[in-house]
């Protein structure tokens, strides 16, 4: 709408008398006349802020929310928000866990007024409400998890064979599933690959994979052990990213790491003697050798917990 339009169908006079009526009336204590006052100057001049707060808050007090709310908005857009406006809006949001619409408003506040002490006091209220909301929308997400893992594997259709493959292994949940690796379960006797394609498509419909449990528990020890290494190297980040390349090994070792897939420093001194021993090929002499190149620099291999 243009504002030569607005402008047009602005009746500010007619807006003024029904707000010095409705004014009057909610200084008596009829609200509801006061409303309908309000009411009929706002459809007069709908650009009237404070004709729009007026009318808001006394259908806040009388809880009819969703127009407060809208009118709230309303005078919220203006060039100059109405701090009364936000504050009260931001009540009615905080009350409905709008927790992010609330905060908007209280710090629109505080860039206007740093030194406001309602919303001061108000915002640290809505950021608590808002980190328990959080935790809790958390510890509902863990109880479903936590409820999917516990699944019998018996509960899903599969082939008598994958079933008794199972109940062999002793894997008895979808939980159970995720320990265990693609090559664990082919490890197995008389466990085929038809068994495992229906395992996989199985756990791909619960937006699982074989082994995830065994991954992300790896991948919280590289973590530990990773910042355990910073604080050993005075977190020396380029050296742990440096290339194995750079350490000048023999061909055996560099081979044995690259089966491993260890491309950097970080990446070794985060395997054990027996990880590392365990590559074909890989002997006594290559180790000590590894050794004895990481003693140089300051570091060693990871050692296992007692």
């Amino acid at each position: 709408m243009s504002d030569t339009l607005a402008a047009d169908i602005r009746d500010t006079d007619t807006a003024r008398k029904y707000f010095d009526a409705g004014f009057d009336a909610e200084q008596q204590g009829d609200r509801m006349l006061a409303i309908e006052k309000y009411e009929a100057a706002y459809a007069a001049d709908p650009e009237d802020m404070q004709v729009c707060f007026r009318l808001a808050y006394n259908l806040d007090l009388v809880g009819e929310e969703d127009e407060a709310i809208h009118l709230y908005e309303e005078c919220c857009r203006a060039t100059r928000a109405p701090l009364n406006a936000l504050i009260n809006l931001a009540i009615l949001y905080e009350d409905r866990g709008k927790f992010a619409q609330a905060e908007r408003c209280i710090r629109q506040v505080l860039a206007t007024d740093p030194n406001h002490a309602r919303a001061r006091l108000f915002i640290k209220d809505i950021l608590a409400s808002k980190g328990m909301l959080i935790d809790d929308e958390q510890e509902r997400r863990d109880e479903s998890q936590s409820a999917l893992l516990d699944t019998p594997v018996t509960d899903f259709e599969m082939s008598v064979r994958t079933r008794n493959a199972l109940r062999k292994m002793e894997i008895r949940t979808l939980g159970d599933l995720l320990k265990v690796t693609e090559a664990e379960l082919r490890s197995f006797k008389n466990f085929g690959d038809a068994s495992l394609d229906e395992i996989k498509a199985m756990l791909a419909q619960k937006g699982l994979r074989l082994g995830q449990a065994v991954e992300q528990q790896q991948e919280l020890a590289k973590q530990q052990v990773y910042e355990q290494l910073r604080a050993e190297t005075g977190g020396d980040d380029e050296l742990l990213n440096r290339g194995v390349g750079e350490m000048d090994l023999s061909v055996r070792a560099r081979k044995a790491l690259a089966l491993l897939g260890v491309q950097t420093i970080g990446d070794l001194v985060m395997k054990t003697e027996a990880e590392l021993m365990g590559v074909k090929n890989f002997g006594m002499t290559s180790l000590v050798e590894i050794k004895e190149k990481l003693a140089e620099i300051g570091i060693s291999l990871r050692k296992l917990e007692a």
